[in-house]
C-alpha cells in the first residue's frame, strides 16, 4: 500500500451509545482527533444550551485534546421537501450552525431529502429556496450546510448544488450511501462534487438488491431527528443493503482515498458505525483501518 494520508481522523459520538462526555473520553482513547455530535434534540439541541454551557462543553473538549469536525443537524421527515415545514427547520438549522460555530467547528451535516429529477415542480423549488437561505447565512458565518451523500445519485446532487449561490451549501461525503442504496460509483462521485466536499465519512456497506431511495430516505414517516436511526434499523433487518466494516464491503477504499487525494481534501475522515452490537469495539476498529493509511504510518 504506498498511499498515505496526512488527514485528521474523527469519530461521530452518537454511534458510541454512551453519555456524551463518556463518549468524547471514548474518542480521546481510541486516538481520534476530532468528533461529530448530534445537535438536534436533548443535550446538544440549541434552544437546551445556554452560552454558559456552550462554553463549558467547548472548554471540555478542548481540555481533552479533541476537535469538533461538525455538528449533525439532521432534522428528519422529509427534509426541506415540505415548502409549509421549511421555515421552521431552515430556523432551527441556523440556530444548529451558531451552535456549530460556538464549538469551534465550521460545518453541520444534515439530510435535506431526495433531490427530485424534476426541476421544474414544487418540491425541486421548496428546497432550492430553503438551502439558498441556508447557503446564504451560512457563508455569512464562514460556515458550511453540508449535505450528505447518498438519497440521489452525485451527478443530480451536484446539478442542484450549482443552482445555489455560492457554496455556503456543500457536501458531506459518505461513500458507503451511494453504493448501498443507489449503486453509485463513490469514486466517480467524489471527482463530480471536489468542489463542494468540506467532510466525509469512512463507512463501507453492501447492497444486497436495488432500493427504491424513497423506502430509505423519504417514505417512512421519520420523526424529526430520528431518519439515521431508521437507517440504522434497516441496516441491522437487512431489506436493502448492510453496513459492514471498512474494507469488507463494496467500498474501494484505496480509490476512493487516492480520490480524496486527487482533489486536494484537506479534511476530517470521520467513522460512521450504525451497528448496535458492540459500537465500541467497531469503531476502534474502523479508526484503525483508516491508521493504515495515514502518514506517518
Amino acid at each position: 500500500m504506498t498511499i498515505r494520508m496526512a488527514n485528521k481522523v474523527g469519530v461521530i459520538t452518537d454511534n458510541f451509545r454512551l453519555p456524551l462526555r463518556e463518549a468524547l473520553r471514548k474518542a480521546k482513547e481510541l486516538g481520534a482527533d476530532g468528533v461529530q455530535m448530534y445537535a438536534v434534540s436533548g443535550e446538544l439541541d440549541p434552544a437546551q444550551m445556554s452560552p454558559a454551557k456552550r462554553r463549558e462543553l467547548a472548554g471540555f473538549i478542548a481540555g481533552l485534546g479533541l476537535e469538533v469536525s461538525a455538528l449533525c443537524g439532521d432534522l428528519g421527515g422529509h427534509g426541506f421537501q415540505d415548502r409549509a415545514a421549511n421555515p421552521g427547520k431552515v430556523e432551527k438549522s441556523k440556530r444548529i450552525i451558531d451552535l456549530a460555530k460556538e464549538l469551534g467547528a465550521d460545518i453541520v451535516t444534515t439530510h435535506i431529502g431526495i433531490v427530485p429529477e424534476d426541476e421544474s415542480g414544487p418540491v425541486y423549488e421548496a428546497m432550492q429556496a430553503a438551502c439558498g437561505e441556508l447557503a446564504a447565512y451560512a457563508k455569512s458565518v464562514d460556515g458550511f450546510f453540508a449535505i450528505e451523500t447518498g438519497p440521489e445519485p452525485s451527478a443530480r446532487l451536484k446539478k442542484f448544488l450549482d443552482s445555489l449561490p455560492g457554496d455556503g451549501v456543500s457536501v458531506n461525503f459518505d461513500p458507503a450511501n451511494l453504493v448501498m442504496v443507489t449503486g453509485d460509483d463513490p469514486v466517480q462521485g467524489v471527482h463530480l462534487l471536489k468542489e463542494y466536499i468540506v467532510h466525509t465519512h469512512v463507512k463501507d456497506g453492501v447492497r444486497l438488491r436495488p432500493a427504491d431511495p424513497r423506502d430509505v430516505y423519504g417514505m417512512h414517516g421519520y420523526n424529526q431527528g430520528s431518519s439515521h436511526g431508521e437507517i440504522a434499523e434497516m441496516v441491522e433487518r437487512g431489506e436493502f443493503f448492510r453496513e459492514v466494516p471498512p474494507g469488507e464491503g463494496a467500498v474501494d477504499f484505496d480509490a476512493y482515498f487516492r480520490a480524496l487525494q486527487a482533489i486536494g481534501y484537506d479534511g476530517y475522515l470521520t467513522v460512521e458505525r450504525e451497528v448496535r452490537a458492540d459500537p465500541v469495539r467497531d469503531i476502534a476498529e474502523a479508526v484503525r483501518f483508516i491508521n493504515r493509511y495515514r502518514f506517518p504510518p
